[in-house]
C-alpha cells in the first residue's frame, strides 16, 4: 500500500485525462480506418457484381458452336 501510494503520489507516469485522451484519438483513429474499409468493401461489391453481368455475357459466346477459321489459311487444309 505504501509503495502504490509512493508511486502514484511522486512520479506521475501520465494522469487520467492523458490516457483519455489517448484513448479517444486511438478509438477515432481506428474508427476512421473502419469506415474506410467498410467502404472500399461496399465499392468492390459493386464492381464485382458489374463484372458479373459482363461475365453472362462472355458464357453466352463460349456456348456457340465452334467455327473453324482455319479454311481459308495459306497454312491450314484447302
Amino acid at each position: 500500500m505504501l509503495l502504490k501510494t509512493f508511486i502514484s503520489g511522486y512520479i506521475p507516469l501520465a494522469s487520467q485525462t492523458d490516457i483519455v485522451t489517448i484513448l479517444i484519438v486511438v478509438v477515432v483513429f481506428f474508427s476512421f480506418l473502419l469506415i474506410l474499409g467498410v467502404r472500399k468493401s461496399y465499392f468492390l461489391k459493386k464492381e464485382n457484381d458489374r463484372l458479373n453481368k459482363m461475365n453472362t455475357t462472355i458464357e453466352d459466346e463460349k456456348e456457340k458452336p465452334y467455327k473453324d477459321f482455319t479454311d481459308g489459311h495459306m497454312y491450314g487444309g484447302n
